[in-house]
């Protein structure tokens, strides 16, 4: 039995998480491919969420947002609508502490950015990023009304994503004119 590393002496991955909203004010969702995470991702009954990664020494947030949406899906033509207002934190679960996120950290500490959509549909390819240049993190995307997100993500990261509505709440009504 090996002993699972002590949490509260692991930082937080800095990360920046990406909610992009198109024309009728509905999110991007991505379901992760099963060998993303970790080794036991199998159990993993709810694998979508949206786009999300880590911030490189030195970069500034919302380039990092920018770089890490064109990474996982192809996705450039996009408008700045919001920043959530503070860091939204989430911790790995118990069995993939040690595992999860090279082992290092005990969970993220995420800058949430919301964008507007620019483009068309055709623009997003999940099985080829960057157009080639990296590998897939999804093998699937949708449109998804932003108060499911929480429902379809692994339930680690729901109160996360619950942040992540709240901080962005009035953006569908924007496209919708409800």
């Amino acid at each position: 039995m090996t002993s699972r590393p002590d949490r509260e002496a692991l930082p937080y991955r800095d990360c920046v998480g990406v909610a992009v909203f198109n024309a009728e004010g509905n999110v991007f969702l991505g379901r992760r491919k099963q060998d993303v995470q970790w080794e036991n991702e199998s159990a993993l009954q709810a694998p979508w969420q949206m786009p999300q990664g880590g911030i490189d020494k030195g970069e500034d947030p919302l380039r990092a947002a920018l770089r890490e949406l064109h990474e996982e899906t192809n996705i450039s033509s996009v408008s700045l609508l919001a920043e959530a207002p503070e860091w939204i934190h989430y911790d790995l679960p118990d069995d993939a502490l040690g595992i999860a996120l090279k082992g290092k950290y005990r969970g993220q500490r995420q800058r949430w950015f919301a964008f507007a959509f620019t483009g068309r549909d055709s623009e997003i390819n999940v099985l080829s990023p960057g157009g080639g240049k990296f590998p897939p993190e999804f093998d699937t995307w949708r449109w998804e009304r932003l108060s499911r997100a929480p429902s379809l993500i692994v339930p680690f990261k729901r109160e996360a994503y619950e942040k992540v509505v709240a901080a962005f709440a009035d953006i569908p009504r924007r496209f919708t004119h409800v």
